[in-house]
């Protein structure tokens, strides 16, 4: 009997878990896609988490204070809708039978803000890269404490919930992340291991044999193991409760699951990760679960019971508001760093690098820092133990911790990964606007983060300097040159080169005082690069946001120069040098690609002029420049040991190359 299958479980839970289970099959056998197994063996879990520990309001999904879900494990995304759909959250059975299915609104993995229907309820955070939720579970526990010292516990008082899968664990971002979460002392975020013994490949003994018990204790976390008890939602709400208790630490419970439970036929094998359930497997599982042996035959009262349950239980969103309502101006301060994820709203003058001067674009950093960080509510900032050297250092601030849960200067320690998918739960929470930094080459480390954030819209500013050869000594394994070719490629990313110090602090305070902002790789000098000056320095001050401008024109130009960050200073250069012969040339700078192809045809063809020859110079790779110019000179090979100055040279990165190259293409011309 079904009784025996489910321990504990009221009739009303039995009979929900016993729904989510069946729709776990008959999606993915409907879409010929998908992964029944995992969500069938935590349909018990999911099901204790939503009706009797987490604190959420299905009749208003996005509450502020609720408690967050995390399903890390990506892949059994259908666990997920399916709870969603019987605990009374707005996802419908047409929903679920439209699996995976194109513009639906349960595509193959949780997808925040999915761009077609808006976020589907209970997601958070865009997970199926492995561990990547993990990872954004510290980043939203994170932004949960920061507000909560800062508005007060009757404002502020919720949860991170995260189901992670072995697969979460073997990633190296789970590593990262999780060390970094002993450390702080995230007690508010929950991690539940579901130790299947499943990966695609079969047994999880084909290739670990970590203790992740021990493992994590080692990072300073309380460790709860269940055993073989997934089915017991009294021993399961109990290891929950436990965590809510622990104060000082962040919780790992271990739940040694059985991958495609009840199936007789699937249970423990490989294939119940990732096949769908044939029909005959299907009916012999339903048989077991006392289900209809037909597609989608789901219990249509499930999701209003379930929802009066919920409406039964006490602190929920709407004594939320109220309190938030008699906080007065507390509360209104609260609601308008949620709006607006803390944006800058303050008329601020910050003190301008001087013209002429030559100033590297990191310098900025450091002063935008100063002068917008105290009137940025919302701002957090921290490297990756670069802190000094990319100029993200509050000085009003204290290092975040647990005995000092206001800090928001936040030192990521040498874990780049992790950082970037916790700056993304950060800004993903609400109330904060995360800056992550580092150096420009170790991006490769954060890229799967940075991609997600992308993915995510989630509105992050990743700031990355020593962004070429300039690195010099330290040699080719730190000079980035294929970097911002690889980085433009991504979907949805800005990344913006300033062409100075100034255009970069503008650059931040327009970041900063965007309330939606696009997710943005900043990508900063560490070499002095000259100031510009007089109409160069205005034509950026007027246009440089548009992604391209013209820094120098001339009406008889018979040619274009272009660049992005420091060689916009070797086209000015080749620019004067060319008009001491008598070739009139005109400069345009591309600080950010992306922002200048959002510009009307009419602007980008004013700017580019392509009717007349042109050139572009850049410190990295040529991929992608033929967009813009007739020929690119760049770098296509790997950097050099040797001071800045020399490698520069060695590589012909200068304006005696721009000078001979206009001078020869205008002799071959006919």
């Amino acid at each position: 009997m079904v009784d025996e299958l489910f321990h504990g479980a009221s009739e009303l839970e039995g009979r929900t878990i016993r729904n989510i289970a069946a729709v776990a099959m008959d999606a993915p056998a409907a879409a010929n896609s998908g992964h029944s197994g995992t969500a069938m063996a935590l349909a018990p879990l999911a099901t204790t988490l939503f009706s009797r520990v987490m604190r959420h309001d299905p009749s208003d999904p996005s509450w502020p204070d609720r408690d967050r879900f995390i399903l890390s494990c990506g892949h059994a995304s259908i666990l997920q809708y399916g709870a969603a759909h019987f605990f009374g959250y707005d996802v419908s059975v047409d929903d679920l039978r439209s699996f995976r299915q194109g513009l639906s609104n349960t595509p193959g993995h949780p997808e925040v803000g999915h761009p077609q229907n808006g976020a589907t309820p209970t997601v958070e955070v865009t997970t199926g890269p492995l561990g990547q939720g993990v990872a954004n579970g510290v980043g939203m526990a994170l932004a949960e404490r920061i507000l909560r010292a800062e508005y007060g516990e009757d404002l502020v008082d919720h949860r991170t919930w995260v189901i992670a899968g072995d697969g979460c664990l073997e990633e190296g971002i789970s590593h990262e992340a999780g060390s970094l979460a002993g450390f702080l002392g995230l007690d508010r975020l929950t991690v539940i291991y579901d130790d299947n013994h499943i990966t695609i490949d079969g047994v999880t003994e084909l290739a670990l044999r970590d203790n992740a018990a021990e493992r994590f204790a080692a990072y300073g976390w309380q460790v709860l193991n269940v055993g073989q008890q997934a089915n017991d939602l009294d021993v399961l709400e109990a290891a929950l409760r436990d965590a809510i208790a622990e104060t000082k630490r962040p919780t790992l419970i271990i739940v040694r699951s059985h991958i495609g439970f009840p199936s007789p036929t699937m249970m423990d094998r490989r294939e119940a990760h990732g096949t769908p359930f044939s029909p005959e497997a299907i009916a012999e599982a339903k048989a077991i679960l006392g289900m209809p042996d037909e597609p989608f035959a789901l219990d249509a009262t499930l999701p209003g019971l379930n929802r009066s349950h919920l409406q039964e239980r006490s602190d929920l969103a709407a004594p939320w508001r109220e309190r938030v309502r008699d906080a007065g101006e507390r509360g209104a301060a609260l609601l308008a760093q949620l709006a607006s994820a803390g944006a800058l709203s303050t008329s601020v003058e910050v003190e301008r690098f001087e013209e002429g001067s030559a100033v590297a674009t990191r310098k900025a950093m450091q002063r935008a820092m100063d002068t917008f960080a105290p009137l940025t509510a919302g701002l957090t900032a921290g490297s990756a133990d670069l802190t000094d050297n990319t100029g993200v250092v509050l000085k009003n601030s204290t290092p975040q911790g647990h005995d000092n849960p206001t800090g928001r200067q936040i030192h990521y320690g040498i874990r780049e990964f992790a950082m970037g998918a916790i700056l993304v739960g950060q800004a993903l929470h609400g109330g904060l606007r995360p800056v992550g930094s580092t150096f420009f080459v170790f991006s490769d480390y954060a890229r799967p983060s940075i991609r997600l954030a992308a993915l995510s819209r989630a509105g992050v500013l990743f700031v990355f300097t020593h962004d070429s050869i300039g690195v010099g000594e330290d040699g080719p394994t730190h000079q980035p040159v294929e970097h911002l070719a690889a980085l433009r490629a991504m979907p949805r990313l800005h990344v913006v080169r300033p062409s100075d110090a100034n255009e970069a602090l503008a650059f931040v305070e327009a970041h900063l005082r965007d309330p939606s902002p696009a997710t943005t790789a900043l990508i900063l000098t560490r070499q002095d690069v000259p100031v510009l000056r007089g109409e160069d320095a205005r034509a950026s001050a007027l246009h440089a946001a548009r992604g391209g401008f013209v820094v120098r024109d001339h009406p008889a130009a018979v040619f274009t120069l272009v660049a992005t960050g420091s060689e916009v200073s070797l086209c000015l250069a080749a620019c004067d040098q060319l008009a001491e012969r008598g070739v009139a040339t005109r400069v345009v700078a591309l600080p950010c690609w992306r922002c200048f192809d959002a510009q009307d045809a009419s602007y980008r063809r004013e700017v580019l002029r392509r009717e007349i020859p042109s050139v572009s110079i850049e410190a990295g790779a040529t991929l992608g420049w033929h967009r813009y110019v007739d020929e690119a000179l760049g770098i296509d090979e790997f950097g050099l040991s040797a001071p800045a100055s020399f490698v520069f040279e060695h590589f012909h990165i200068n304006a005696a190359r721009l000078v001979d190259y206009v001078v020869t293409t205008l002799e071959g011309a006919p």
